[in-house]
């Protein structure tokens, strides 16, 4: 099989206006989308559209076809009721690259006991001769909104399967970061080991750090039921860790940013807040890419 776990340390440091720094442990699946069926049938904790420990939602992911909030150009043209894959190639042909044939691989964490939150999830296509060809980074906030970020391989390292993408995210990600500051994504395709680093920047000054890096692990029955045992409740636990942090930052007097105050900045986003359709900001039915 192409699917397999990563376990993986996340790591934040902000470094100014006051530094922070904390780590922690996760398990991901890394899910051949065209594997998931045989997944279902093969590993009994894990199911594709129905409960489970693990269960694997497409309406989960991607939701192209739903409306957003200010699109931004390249419109993609993908129905609501398309499979994850087709809404994956959909979004790859609008940035001009055929994926069609090829494999994708979605770095993630499903639906624990049900319930659902990944703050990134990654999505990395090959092309139909298995070059890697793009990469998607799926990054959604607390408020359950949903921004993607198209990547394409870096020219002076394709050959090793690396993506790079400076851009304004125009996304309320933290109300401890505004919402034009820059991300500066750097994605390894996964190997042995993943690695995946994202930087905020404030013009040229860079304010936040975050990385992603582990080891490749077989995904069979019995190392799913140790990680269960060994990370118990990891979506609750993601959750939870991002409030208490959060807190931690206020304590520390980081200044804070409303969600509302800048609606009409935060663009490209699936699933909008209320706090963004209530206002004058316009809201178009025809789906786009944010990047």
């Amino acid at each position: 099989m192409n699917s397999c776990l990563y376990e993986c340390e996340v790591m934040h440091a902000r470094f100014e206006p006051r530094a922070h720094r904390f780590s922690y442990r996760v398990f991901l699946f890394a899910l051949d989308l065209g594997e998931i069926p045989t997944l279902a049938r093969r590993f009994g904790l894990f199911s594709a559209g129905r409960p489970n420990l693990y269960s694997f939602r497409d309406r989960d992911y991607l939701p192209l076809g739903e409306r957003q909030h200010i699109p931004a150009k390249p419109a993609v043209p993908a129905p609501p009721e398309a499979d994850l894959r087709k809404r994956v190639e959909s979004c790859a042909a609008a940035h001009g690259v055929d994926i069609s044939g090829g494999r994708v691989l979605l770095v993630t964490l499903p639906r624990v006991f049900g319930y659902l939150f990944n703050p990134v999830s990654f999505y990395f296509c090959f092309d139909r001769s298995g070059a890697p060809a793009a990469a998607i980074a799926e990054v959604t906030n607390t408020f359950r909104e949903m921004k993607p970020f198209f990547l394409r391989p870096d020219p002076s390292d394709a050959a090793r399967g690396v993506f790079r993408l400076r851009v304004p995210k125009h996304f309320y990600v933290s109300p401890f970061s505004d919402v034009d500051v820059a991300f500066d994504f750097h994605l390894r395709l996964p190997g042995d080991r993943l690695a995946v680093r994202i930087d905020d920047y404030t013009g040229e000054r860079r304010t936040l750090t975050s990385t992603l890096t582990g080891g490749r692990r077989e995904l069979t029955s019995a190392r799913l039921a140790w990680f269960t045992l060994k990370y118990p409740a990891l979506t609750l636990r993601v959750i939870t860790l991002i409030h208490w942090h959060a807190l931690r930052l206020w304590l520390k007097r980081v200044p804070w940013f409303a969600k509302a105050a800048r609606a009409a900045d935060q663009r490209g986003i699936y699933r909008p807040h209320h706090s963004l359709t209530s206002g004058p900001a316009p809201i178009s039915p025809v789906p786009s890419e944010s990047a």
